[in-house]
Protein backbone atom coordinates (compact mmCIF):
# COMPACT_ATOMS: atom_id res chain seq x y z
CA UNK A 1 0.00 0.00 0.00
CA UNK A 2 0.85 3.78 -0.57
CA UNK A 3 -0.65 6.94 0.26
CA UNK A 4 -1.85 7.74 -3.61
CA UNK A 5 -2.75 4.49 -5.33
CA UNK A 6 -5.22 1.84 -4.95
CA UNK A 7 -3.70 -1.68 -3.55
CA UNK A 8 -5.80 -3.40 -6.15
CA UNK A 9 -6.31 -7.33 -5.54
CA UNK A 10 -7.84 -9.52 -7.82
CA UNK A 11 -11.11 -10.89 -6.73
CA UNK A 12 -10.98 -14.89 -6.51
CA UNK A 13 -13.48 -17.28 -5.83
CA UNK A 14 -12.64 -18.95 -2.49
CA UNK A 15 -13.86 -22.28 -0.71
CA UNK A 16 -16.54 -20.50 0.96
CA UNK A 17 -17.85 -18.54 -2.34
CA UNK A 18 -21.47 -18.42 -2.70
CA UNK A 19 -23.21 -21.41 -4.07
CA UNK A 20 -26.17 -23.45 -4.34
CA UNK A 21 -29.21 -21.71 -2.33
CA UNK A 22 -32.33 -22.93 -1.14
CA UNK A 23 -34.37 -23.02 -4.53
CA UNK A 24 -33.05 -25.36 -6.90
CA UNK A 25 -30.35 -23.57 -9.29
CA UNK A 26 -30.18 -20.78 -7.50
CA UNK A 27 -26.49 -19.27 -6.62
CA UNK A 28 -27.00 -17.72 -3.26
CA UNK A 29 -24.82 -14.77 -2.05
CA UNK A 30 -24.32 -12.44 0.21
CA UNK A 31 -26.03 -9.49 2.17
CA UNK A 32 -25.23 -6.02 1.91
CA UNK A 33 -23.81 -5.77 5.51
CA UNK A 34 -21.83 -8.99 5.53
CA UNK A 35 -19.78 -7.00 2.69
CA UNK A 36 -19.54 -3.83 4.17
CA UNK A 37 -18.05 -6.01 7.52
CA UNK A 38 -15.43 -7.65 5.38
CA UNK A 39 -14.52 -4.51 3.84
CA UNK A 40 -13.96 -3.15 7.36
CA UNK A 41 -12.31 -5.99 8.72
CA UNK A 42 -9.48 -5.65 6.06
CA UNK A 43 -9.38 -1.56 6.58
CA UNK A 44 -8.66 -2.00 10.22
CA UNK A 45 -6.66 -5.15 9.76
CA UNK A 46 -4.24 -2.36 7.01
CA UNK A 47 -4.20 0.46 9.62
CA UNK A 48 -3.34 -2.62 12.10
CA UNK A 49 -0.87 -4.32 10.00
CA UNK A 50 0.55 -1.47 7.70
CA UNK A 51 -0.50 -4.04 4.74
CA UNK A 52 -3.56 -4.96 2.71
CA UNK A 53 -5.11 -8.51 3.33
CA UNK A 54 -5.34 -10.27 0.10
CA UNK A 55 -8.84 -12.15 2.16
CA UNK A 56 -10.80 -11.35 5.57
CA UNK A 57 -13.43 -14.20 6.68
CA UNK A 58 -16.11 -12.67 8.69
CA UNK A 59 -18.90 -15.06 10.64
CA UNK A 60 -21.95 -14.93 9.64
CA UNK A 61 -25.19 -14.23 11.17
CA UNK A 62 -26.32 -17.97 10.45
CA UNK A 63 -23.73 -18.90 12.00
CA UNK A 64 -21.08 -20.39 9.17
CA UNK A 65 -17.75 -18.00 8.06
CA UNK A 66 -17.71 -16.94 4.82
CA UNK A 67 -14.38 -15.62 2.93
CA UNK A 68 -14.42 -12.43 0.89
CA UNK A 69 -11.64 -11.31 -1.99
CA UNK A 70 -10.33 -7.37 -1.14
CA UNK A 71 -10.82 -5.43 -4.27
CA UNK A 72 -9.19 -2.37 -3.33
CA UNK A 73 -7.17 -0.96 0.04
CA UNK A 74 -6.03 2.34 0.17
CA UNK A 75 -3.73 4.12 2.73
CA UNK A 76 -4.42 7.82 2.72
CA UNK A 77 -2.22 10.55 3.47
CA UNK A 78 -4.13 11.62 6.64
CA UNK A 79 -3.90 7.63 8.51
CA UNK A 80 -7.16 6.43 7.71
CA UNK A 81 -7.61 3.37 5.21
CA UNK A 82 -10.27 2.87 2.84
CA UNK A 83 -10.90 -0.85 1.89
CA UNK A 84 -13.44 -2.10 -0.62
CA UNK A 85 -15.25 -5.44 -1.59
CA UNK A 86 -17.58 -5.87 -4.55
CA UNK A 87 -20.63 -7.55 -3.53
CA UNK A 88 -22.35 -10.84 -4.75
CA UNK A 89 -25.56 -11.16 -4.26
CA UNK A 90 -25.71 -14.45 -6.12
CA UNK A 91 -29.06 -15.28 -8.44
CA UNK A 92 -30.62 -12.70 -5.89
CA UNK A 93 -32.01 -9.40 -8.25
CA UNK A 94 -30.85 -7.32 -5.55
CA UNK A 95 -29.86 -4.02 -6.92
CA UNK A 96 -26.45 -3.72 -4.76
CA UNK A 97 -25.26 -6.49 -6.94
CA UNK A 98 -21.98 -5.77 -8.26
CA UNK A 99 -21.41 -2.73 -6.17
CA UNK A 100 -18.45 -1.59 -4.19
CA UNK A 101 -18.73 -1.89 -0.47
CA UNK A 102 -16.35 0.45 1.05
CA UNK A 103 -15.20 0.80 4.32
CA UNK A 104 -13.16 3.62 5.80
CA UNK A 105 -11.78 3.24 9.60
CA UNK A 106 -9.50 5.88 11.48
CA UNK A 107 -8.20 6.24 14.89
CA UNK A 108 -10.09 7.72 17.38
CA UNK A 109 -8.57 8.97 20.74
CA UNK A 110 -11.29 7.66 22.33
CA UNK A 111 -12.65 4.19 23.04
CA UNK A 112 -15.78 4.39 21.30
CA UNK A 113 -16.39 2.77 17.70
CA UNK A 114 -18.11 5.42 15.76
CA UNK A 115 -20.27 3.48 12.43
CA UNK A 116 -22.10 5.66 10.16
CA UNK A 117 -22.66 5.59 6.56
CA UNK A 118 -20.86 8.44 3.87
CA UNK A 119 -21.61 8.38 -0.24
CA UNK A 120 -24.21 6.31 -0.87
CA UNK A 121 -25.42 4.93 2.30
CA UNK A 122 -29.25 5.95 2.92
CA UNK A 123 -30.32 7.79 6.12
CA UNK A 124 -33.17 7.14 8.21
CA UNK A 125 -35.90 9.90 7.60
CA UNK A 126 -38.77 8.43 9.78
CA UNK A 127 -39.11 6.20 12.87
CA UNK A 128 -39.61 2.75 13.08
CA UNK A 129 -36.47 0.80 12.13
CA UNK A 130 -34.85 1.05 15.04
CA UNK A 131 -32.54 3.57 14.30
CA UNK A 132 -32.11 7.03 15.31
CA UNK A 133 -33.95 9.32 12.71
CA UNK A 134 -30.88 11.30 10.77
CA UNK A 135 -28.70 8.67 11.17
CA UNK A 136 -27.37 6.04 8.74
CA UNK A 137 -29.16 3.26 7.49
CA UNK A 138 -27.03 0.62 8.31
CA UNK A 139 -29.57 -1.40 10.09
CA UNK A 140 -28.64 -3.87 13.68
CA UNK A 141 -27.56 -6.85 12.43
CA UNK A 142 -24.65 -5.12 10.19
CA UNK A 143 -24.19 -2.81 12.46
CA UNK A 144 -23.37 -5.37 15.56
CA UNK A 145 -21.37 -7.57 12.81
CA UNK A 146 -19.46 -4.50 12.11
CA UNK A 147 -18.97 -3.89 15.57
CA UNK A 148 -17.85 -7.42 16.30
CA UNK A 149 -15.53 -7.56 13.89
CA UNK A 150 -13.87 -3.70 15.41
CA UNK A 151 -14.06 -4.98 18.52
CA UNK A 152 -12.49 -8.94 17.88
CA UNK A 153 -9.65 -7.55 16.04
CA UNK A 154 -8.64 -4.26 18.84
CA UNK A 155 -9.39 -7.36 21.77
CA UNK A 156 -6.44 -9.28 20.02
CA UNK A 157 -3.98 -6.56 19.51
CA UNK A 158 -4.45 -5.25 22.70
CA UNK A 159 -5.36 -1.62 21.28
CA UNK A 160 -6.97 0.85 23.51
CA UNK A 161 -8.02 3.29 21.00
CA UNK A 162 -11.46 3.36 19.29
CA UNK A 163 -12.33 3.46 15.40
CA UNK A 164 -14.70 5.58 13.11
CA UNK A 165 -16.03 3.22 10.78
CA UNK A 166 -17.70 5.08 7.86
CA UNK A 167 -19.34 2.73 5.13
CA UNK A 168 -19.94 3.52 1.37
CA UNK A 169 -21.00 2.88 -1.73
CA UNK A 170 -19.55 4.83 -4.10
CA UNK A 171 -22.03 4.45 -7.19
CA UNK A 172 -24.95 3.99 -4.52
CA UNK A 173 -27.03 6.81 -6.07
CA UNK A 174 -27.46 5.75 -9.01
CA UNK A 175 -28.33 2.25 -8.10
Amino acid sequence: MDDHQNHNLSAQETPTSPGSGKKRGMRTGYTTGACATAATRAALLALLDGHAPDSVTIALPVGVKATFAIHSCTLHTDGSVTASVIKDAGDDPDVTHGAELCSTVSWLATPDIQIDGGVGVGRVTKPGLGLEVGSAAINQVPRAMIEGVVRELLTERGELRGVSVLIAVPDGLER
